[in-house]
């Protein structure tokens, strides 16, 4: 699921360009309720998707995907980039708990 997906600022861009949620939908190969989805965070965008949206609205894939919501994938970032971005998200719990466990036991 998308974290949060900014319906408003969708609509801006589209309006923008005189474009309508169903020419974006239809765009993208999805139905007009797949989108309706998305404007209502219950379902996410694919790849392809973000790439299609970027291209009609004029902006980069990571200005869609950040709109989007965060767990959006960028097109072309595959398995090993989402691995290696999961790993180093551990690395820096796996630190932030070492931090509060040597607090917890200097105090």
């Amino acid at each position: 699921m998308a974290l949060f997906f900014d319906a408003q600022w969708f609509d801006t861009r589209l309006a923008e360009r005189g474009l309508s949620r169903r020419v974006l939908a239809a765009a993208a190969g999805m139905s007009e309720a797949d989108l309706a989805l998305a404007y209502k965070d219950q379902r996410e965008l694919s790849a392809d998707e973000v790439g299609v949206f970027a291209e009609v609205l004029g902006v980069s894939a990571a200005e869609i995907a950040r709109q989007a919501g965060v767990s959006t994938p960028l097109p072309g970032a595959g398995p090993e980039a989402r691995i290696a971005a999961l790993e180093r998200k551990v690395a820096a719990l796996e630190a932030d708990l070492a931090r509060l466990l040597g607090r917890n036991g200097q105090g």
